[in-house]
């Protein structure tokens, strides 16, 4: 039985559209007048069985799967099942480094210069294990805008490690004044260690400055780079960084349990991140009393690495090698330029830079009850998620149709014109 907000909704819908809408059968809103340019990207569709069903809008999130991912799971599983423990002699030990290296062309890394590792938290805690502060450099520059996992860590170890923590503030909860930054980074500066692009507002850093201006005060930098790789161009040669991190989870379609860490061939050896294990071991397998750091990539690894994320993991990134990032970058702003000025249309509130030089991939759209918004997008196959602070964040990728961004605004104004929203009042936050 239809409730008085749904029958709303229905009446709404039919008005509107002038036709019984099913779930992902809806007769699309019209986009914009003028012939469509054929966008070459859109092959790619076939890639990802869930786009056939689904408006996805949540790479920023979860990317979808990659339609060869489940005989990559069969694949570990036979080779678990049949060749037992002898699976460690056939790949298992060296797919964190073979991993990394199909990452690496994505930000311009040579090979043996990325690693795989569980999640960027534990990659991050590692840079930061690494380095010693003395009186004179104490000090870790931050910004209250970066990813709250990575900060949480900072905070705690840096106390045990004897380092002072620097937050920069930000004026507007869009992005971070980059003078501000700049003048944050002094002699006392050991370590950079910020986002590339923000999580709420996809606000982009200038990275290059941040670089050189860290460089020229003698610190050394750490990209939280997860909401840039694969969706904006991310050049490790050109920009500079010591320490990069990020994760095939979200905009690479890699599934969770894999992040990567690249490490500049200039720190790499020199370095000794405290945060080790026996995969770092010079004779892992010796089972020696005491620490002896190899030297190359595994240096920076730890313990036994999550095989079963490591099979599954490099499937997206080969397609977004594919695709070329330089294309993706450029549909994506054209994208997100759209959603902008549909909200705009509407009234809606927006945060995200306004400036596409300064955006991401992501697009947070402010309306009155966001969450339970959220919550009959989500209800009509639309995928997207919802942050406090920002709003419903809509995140088109290269696969994405403009129609399809036309879907979420009406969806939206449905929600919000019938009150459909008011049926999700009840339901617990979660993640999505």
């Amino acid at each position: 039985m239809l409730t008085p907000s749904s029958r709303r909704c229905a009446t709404h819908r039919e008005r509107v559209f002038d036709i019984e809408r099913l779930p992902r059968t809806v007769k699309k809103p019209a986009g914009r007048p003028g012939a469509a340019r054929p966008d070459p990207l859109l092959a790619f569709r076939d890639e990802f069985p869930i786009l056939s069903s689904t408006n996805y809008l949540v790479s920023n999130s979860l990317g979808p799967m990659p339609r060869t991912v489940p005989e990559k799971m069969a694949e570990y599983a036979r080779d678990w099942g049949e060749l037992g423990v002898k699976a460690w002699n056939r790949g298992w030990w060296e797919l964190p480094v073979d991993i990394g290296n199909e990452i690496a062309p994505l930000i311009n890394a040579g090979a043996g210069e990325v690693v795989m590792m569980p999640n960027v938290t534990i990659a991050q805690t590692a840079v930061l294990s690494s380095i010693d502060f003395t009186k004179a450099k104490d000090t870790v520059v931050m910004t209250e805008l970066d990813f709250p996992s990575v900060r949480y860590a900072y905070a705690e170890m840096a106390q045990r490690l004897g380092a002072r923590v620097v937050t920069v503030r930000s004026d507007d909860g869009i992005g971070i004044d980059i003078d501000r930054l700049l003048e944050a980074i002094d002699e006392r500066t050991r370590l950079v260690a910020v986002s590339h692009v923000l999580f709420r507002s996809a606000y982009m850093m200038d990275i290059d400055a941040i670089c050189r201006r860290a460089h020229e005060s003698g610190a050394l930098v750490s990209l939280d780079s997860f909401h840039a790789v694969g969706i904006v161009p991310v050049d490790v040669k050109l920009s500079k960084p010591d320490f990069l991190t990020g994760g095939v989870l979200k905009w690479l379609c890699g599934g969770p349990g894999a992040c990567f860490l690249y490490v500049s061939p200039a720190v790499r050896d020199q370095l000794k991140p405290a945060l080790t294990g026996w995969q770092a071991h010079s004779r892992p397998f010796a089972f020696e009393e005491s620490m002896e750091f190899t030297t190359g990539p595994f240096r920076w690894l730890n313990g036994t690495p999550v095989i079963p994320a490591l099979y599954a993991a490099a499937e997206g990134p080969r397609i977004l090698r594919r695709a070329g990032v330089q294309a993706i970058r450029e549909k994506s702003v054209s994208l997100t330029s759209r959603l902008i000025e549909l909200a705009d249309a509407r009234g809606y509130g927006v945060h995200a830079p306004r400036d596409p030089n300064r955006r991401g991939g992501t697009v947070a759209v402010d309306v009155p009850h966001g969450y339970e918004v959220k919550e009959h997008l989500l209800s009509r196959n639309i995928l997207v998620d919802y942050r406090v602070g920002a709003g419903i964040r809509i995140a088109p990728h290269f696969f994405t149709r403009e129609d399809e961004l036309e879907e979420v605004i009406f969806e939206i104004d449905t929600a919000l014109e019938t009150g459909c929203w008011q049926k999700f009042s009840e339901k617990i936050a979660v993640v999505t």
